[in-house]
């Protein structure tokens, strides 16, 4: 599995690309936007777990920039801002059903990586 990291806490992603790929994930990690544009165009990913809220492109605008590059790509959004208005924001405007509050427990997210990829 290859995951692309997009979270503008350079602590919280490069731990948790550091942390998947203890357990055999591969994980590539940036933090802004246009970074992760910039990968897909250059990589195929599995998944990709995008912040809601960044400085420039959230991670709502950006699932809809990426889709246009790689329409096989899955989604799994974090934020820390847990709110019911952010979920139904995120699942409203993109379809997502996949949403984790931060700080992500790094278990969950494996399972959720796995579900969505199950559910193609």
């Amino acid at each position: 599995m290859k995951v692309l990291l997009v979270d503008d806490e350079k602590e919280l992603v490069s731990t948790l690309a550091e942390r998947l790929s203890l357990r055999d994930i591969e994980a590539d990690w940036v933090t802004t936007g246009e970074e992760a544009i910039k990968c897909v165009e250059l990589k195929r990913y599995d998944v990709a777990v995008l912040d809601i809220k960044m400085p420039r492109i959230g991670g709502i605008e950006l699932k809809k920039k990426l889709e246009e590059k790689t329409p096989d790509l899955k989604y799994i959004f974090i934020t820390g801002h847990g709110s019911e208005d952010d979920f139904m924001t995120a699942s409203n405007e993109t379809g997502a059903g996949y949403y984790l509050v931060k700080p992500v427990n790094i278990d969950e997210l494996i399972r959720k990586m796995k579900e969505i990829l199950l559910n193609k």
